[in-house]
């Protein structure tokens, strides 16, 4: 008989569960809520903390018809005792009982008539839940045994406090509602103390978006819940058009107010953004859009939410956020819970608030492995509704000749929640650029968002050390290159270039499809140096009228390299052009300082020539190390590795580096 895990639900499959030589205790029953599917020749069971398929003989369902009525009930003990010692029956019941107890399926039997129990919960429910979750139920039924809760909010009889307590007692914990009028009128804080320590999580809503945070101290559920709530708000006056809603718009932002009538009561709301003032004028008030059916149904779902998340932590159940297997959510980072009304929507966002208070709170992820792992942070980062930075995305913009992707900076001014303020670095709010390929585009133009708003010039960010230092070290060599004096640049044969692929593919699409008069040059760095920077320059209209604009560059370990970055570039600033308009603000080049992190991984067929983006990635990934050196020598600073960040950062750099992201001051941090 042979099994296979093909699953855990959701749960951690570490320190938590039964070493895989474990044998079931006699009296050991199955898990509740297990569910079982005969194969033809085997089973499949799944329960909430594991499953398993048992396969290799016709037989195993048989057995397991034998063997369901007595793990369901306990009484395990009592139908072995029934079985020969020795026969293929035993031996068959106890090799398929071991593999359930090898996948976290078996719980201890109830204790036997005269023996004491041990202190529970009295409801059956929660009994059958705890044993259907817990790796030890013993302890976690014991912890809630002894738990006590408390529902803070500014009216203890509002739906959302009623509805806390409610749940909260449904799950065996007697609560205390105490009247907090510091409290917004929408949020609720949920305590549960027991077991040496305290744990807290907030629910509230913020426009039509509810939420529910992380387990945590009070200082920090709190700290969460005001920060959540100002991304909320922040997201929903960026949110949509007025419709019919008067607005005003002037000094580089657009006022709305909404009005109205309920019943006999008319209402005019506050100036506010455009989304704001709808979602006030269609809930009351100061208030949401109420959700469909009992205006109280929202909140008792928030409240649900909440009260689940608190009596997980209270018990040391897993946490639910982890129960989908979502891969967009990334371990270590703690999740919140949002939920909106209409649609029906609820679901976990990993989120770190910018007052990290608790010590689980300062995490720091390792840098990204691979391109997708990097797109997944940056798609946390940048959820419409609770990310801090802007996610590059498409669009709706046209993804030939080049493939282009585009972000909108947040305005200068004060960040969400309590941190310091966004610099007004005085560029255009949309950022447009493209790559070979959407992914790398959308990377780049992260990073370079990024940049800008932590203060443009004096930082680099990457997705790891060593594409920020590539980034870093290639923008300082253009820029001391391009300030030389012409009569000390040594031009490169154009025999040695002309042929690179992706040059004659990006130079065709620059001169002939875009119909562009361009010339490119091509220097060695330095002499002797393996670095080369090349310059795509606007054909002058006429003798006598100078050297033309500059549409590209590029700074590479070989003149074809070099030769075909600067053509992208050219077609890229051509492209943006055409699609965003001249005043687009655009990201510079980085050439192949992404090639180690796309490669990474990835599958090259042995027909993948540089004609083909993913061989011409893993061509330049091979070199990325020796050329970053040879930029160091050449800036005349000595190879060492990028100095660590200091411990205390600011936002938003704090935030990118525990996402795993690098971010270096450009000026020293590369030496």
């Amino acid at each position: 008989m042979t099994g296979t895990n093909p699953g855990t639900g959701g749960r951690a499959s570490g320190d938590d569960r039964p070493p895989l030589d474990a044998r079931p205790h006699p009296g050991d029953r199955l898990r509740p809520g297990t569910a079982v599917t005969p194969l033809r020749a085997g089973l499949h069971l799944r329960g909430r903390r594991g499953s398993v398929t048992l396969e290799g003989s016709t037989a195993v369902p048989v057995v397991w018809g034998l063997l369901e009525e007595p793990l369901r009930t306990g009484g395990l003990a009592q139908f072995r005792e029934g079985l020969e010692p020795g026969s293929s029956v035993r031996t068959a019941v106890d090799t398929l009982v071991g593999r359930l107890a090898e996948h976290d399926l078996l719980v201890p039997a109830p204790p036997a008539a005269g023996t004491p129990a041990p202190t529970g919960p009295a409801d059956p429910a929660v009994a059958r839940w705890i044993d259907a979750t817990a790796a030890h139920p013993a302890d976690a039924a014991a912890a809630l045994a002894t738990a006590r809760a408390e529902v803070l909010a500014r009216d203890p009889a509002s739906p959302a406090a009623t509805a806390a307590v409610r749940a909260l007692e449904a799950g065996g914990v007697p609560v205390t509602p105490t009247r907090d009028p510091g409290l917004p009128v929408d949020r609720v804080l949920l305590t549960v103390r027991g077991a040496g320590r305290d744990r807290t999580v907030a629910a509230g809503r913020s426009g039509s978006t509810g939420y529910v945070t992380a387990p945590g101290s009070a200082a920090q559920a709190r700290a969460d819940a005001a920060a959540l709530e100002a991304r909320l708000a922040h997201a929903a006056d960026a949110d949509g058009e007025a419709g019919a809603a008067p607005t005003v718009r002037g000094a580089g932002r657009g006022r709305t107010v909404a009005a109205g009538r309920s019943g006999s009561t008319g209402y005019v709301t506050a100036p506010a953004g455009p989304a704001r003032a709808r979602a006030e004028g269609e809930g009351g008030q100061g208030g949401a859009p109420q959700p469909h059916g009992t205006p109280g149904a929202f909140a008792a779902l928030l409240a649900g939410a909440a009260a689940h998340r608190l009596l997980c932590a209270a018990a040391a159940l897993p946490d639910p956020a982890a129960e989908g297997d979502d891969p967009r959510l990334l371990p270590g980072i703690p999740a919140v819970l949002l939920a909106d009304a209409r649609p029906a929507r609820a679901d976990h966002h990993s989120w770190l608030g910018p007052r990290r208070i608790d010590a689980d709170r300062h995490v720091r992820l390792a840098p990204p492995a691979d391109l997708t792992e990097a797109l997944r942070r940056i798609a946390a980062l940048g959820e419409p509704r609770c990310g801090p930075l802007p996610e590059p995305l498409p669009g709706d913009l046209p993804q030939l000749p080049v493939p282009l992707a585009t972000c909108t900076l947040p305005g200068p001014g004060p960040g969400p929640g309590p941190g310091p303020a966004i610099r007004d670095t005085g560029t255009p709010r949309t950022l447009t650029g493209g790559a070979p390929r959407l992914d790398l585009a959308r990377l780049e133009l992260f990073c370079r968002a990024a940049e800008l708003l932590l203060g443009d010039d004096a930082f680099t960010v990457g997705a790891g050390p060593g594409h920020a230092r590539g980034r870093a070290l290639r923008h300082a060599a253009a820029r001391r290159l391009a300030a030389a004096a012409p009569d000390g640049r040594t031009a490169v044969d154009p025999a040695r270039w002309s042929g690179h692929p992706q040059l004659r593919h990006w130079w065709k699409t620059l001169t002939d499809r875009l119909d562009i008069a361009a010339r490119l040059e091509v220097h060695r760095a330095a002499p002797r140096a393996h670095a080369y920077r090349a310059v795509v320059r606007r054909t002058p209209a006429g003798p006598g009228h100078g050297p033309g604009p500059v549409l590209g560059e590029a700074v590479e370990a070989t003149p074809g390299d070099a030769a075909a970055f600067a053509a992208l570039a050219a077609v890229t600033a051509a492209a943006v052009t055409a699609a965003a308009g001249p005043s687009a603000a655009r990201p510079r080049p980085s050439g192949g300082a992404v090639a180690p992190l796309a490669a990474a991984g990835a599958r090259t067929a042995a027909w993948e020539d540089l004609g083909w983006s993913g061989g011409w990635l893993a061509d330049l990934a091979g070199r990325e190390e020796a050329f970053q050196d040879t930029l160091h020598r050449l800036s005349g600073a000595g190879p060492a590795a990028p100095a660590p960040a200091p411990a205390p950062a600011p936002e938003p750099a704090g935030l990118l580096r525990s996402f795993g992201f690098t971010v270096l001051r450009t000026a020293e941090e590369t030496r």
